[in-house]
């Protein structure tokens, strides 16, 4: 008879699937795996629960404090509302899922099956209502931006899996079809929604890839990855229902605009024009910023003085994590935020050099959420929505425990 180990690790695999399978389809889909909050916080009244934390563990949960108390911070001096507290004590709770984790780590089977699952039916979805309900971005329960880079990671995942893991599997054939219609479809679902930010961060992604898995490619692949990636976005530009070329054109238009005519009212003008706003804000509050609520007087401060344009007065947000998060919470806020993605980075792609084959895929994995989340920030404030909040911080400990369960896993285990 199964045992109670079985079980909770059962139980870890179960909402591990899901938290990918569910993530965009689902109403706050994400959101499942506060249940492995919810076990780790009963687990704590349990003596000798407490999984014994490496120097490493400390690390991560550190970043995670640092961040979160950087925020809390920015909440109290603005004089926000105790409801503001909603997304950052999301981080916290991400703390007791890690110790769950990490006693009771999930199925990898698990975590690559909910991946593949969650991009194939987002994209799916998404194909949906772009080509039969004649939206003109799919956009899921999110909004399009965050709906289509979410999209792009767990299709980016999925290739992390099809190039490593899924090598090391006995039904390779099979797992190799799952997770390549997980790059698919997980792609087709950020073009269908027509965010252009995530594709910016392609080649750093299979430059991580080609630092996980290169050494045992020849050259002719490695040339041959590339020519296919070429490919695929020549065939993407030029076929018009996928609307990448409309995108594009546009994207050089509302930089001709901006630049030649000074017209901000565009979706890259109107970014711009928030940019220069939040220089203006850093210029003259740097250290602790002025919060959220500050930043939107000043703002309004601008627009009356001519400084920038009205178009902007409709976002609270500067469309750019590092900018936003300089004039929110100042330096302060922006050295949380770096740290918050390069330990973890860093961590990763140490053993990534290590070359430790059956925690290559899950380390690969860690390195592909960082640098997706340091590409995202580039044209949105990611982590003001709860599903960027949800997805970076429980992610991060799902594959955190993977690779800690990797270390420590008998030789055919995988």
């Amino acid at each position: 008879m199964p045992n109670r180990a079985f079980y909770t690790v059962l139980f870890s695999s179960i909402v591990v699937f899901l938290t990918g399978a569910i993530s965009l389809v689902v109403p706050s889909g994400y959101s499942v795996s506060l249940l492995l909050s919810l076990a780790g916080l009963g687990a704590l009244c349990v003596p000798g629960f407490l999984p014994k934390l490496e120097r490493r563990d400390k690390w991560l949960i550190a970043v995670f404090l640092f961040y979160f108390a950087v925020w809390v911070f920015e909440i109290w001096r603005d004089g926000q509302p105790s409801s503001s507290l909603d997304k950052p004590v999301r981080i916290l709770l991400a703390i007791p899922a890690l110790f769950w984790l990490l006693r009771y780590p999930p199925s990898g089977k698990a975590f690559w099956g909910g991946v593949a699952v969650g991009a194939i039916v987002v994209g799916l979805w998404a194909g949906w209502q772009k080509l039969v309900l004649g939206l003109e971005r799919a956009e899921g329960f999110t909004s399009t931006i965050q709906f289509g880079n979410i999209s792009m990671l767990l299709g980016m995942l999925s290739l992390t899996g099809l190039a490593g893991w899924s090598q090391l599997q006995h039904r390779r054939w099979w797992w190799g079809v799952l997770l390549a219609l997980g790059v698919a479809f997980g792609f087709m679902g950020s073009i269908f929604s027509g965010s252009r930010g995530g594709w910016i961060g392609v080649p750093f992604i299979l430059l991580v890839l080609v630092r996980a898995y290169g050494k045992g490619l020849r050259p002719s692949q490695l040339w041959g990855l590339l020519g296919g990636v070429v490919a695929l976005g020549s065939c993407l530009y030029f076929i018009p229902a996928t609307g990448v070329k409309e995108r594009v054109n546009s994207a050089f238009e509302d930089v001709y605009l901006y630049v030649q005519d000074n017209n901000p009212d565009s979706s890259l003008g109107g970014r711009f024009e928030m940019w220069k706003a939040g220089v203006y804000a850093i210029q003259e509050q740097p250290l602790l910023g002025r919060g959220s609520k500050g930043y939107i007087e000043y703002r309004d401060q601008l627009i009356a003085q001519g400084k920038v344009d009205p178009i902007i007065s409709e976002f609270t947000h500067l469309h750019n994590e590092y900018i936003d998060i300089t004039v929110k919470r100042g330096v302060l806020g922006l050295i949380s935020l770096l740290l918050l993605y390069l330990v973890p980075l860093r961590m990763f792609m140490r053993m990534l050099g290590e070359g430790v084959v059956q925690r290559q895929p899950y380390a690969a994995a860690g390195a592909v959420l960082c640098v997706s989340y340091m590409d995202f920030g580039l044209s949105q404030t990611f982590l003001s929505h709860n599903s960027g909040v949800m997805v970076l911080f429980f992610m991060m400990v799902i594959i955190w425990s993977l690779v800690r369960a990797a270390e420590h896993a008998p030789a055919g285990q995988k």
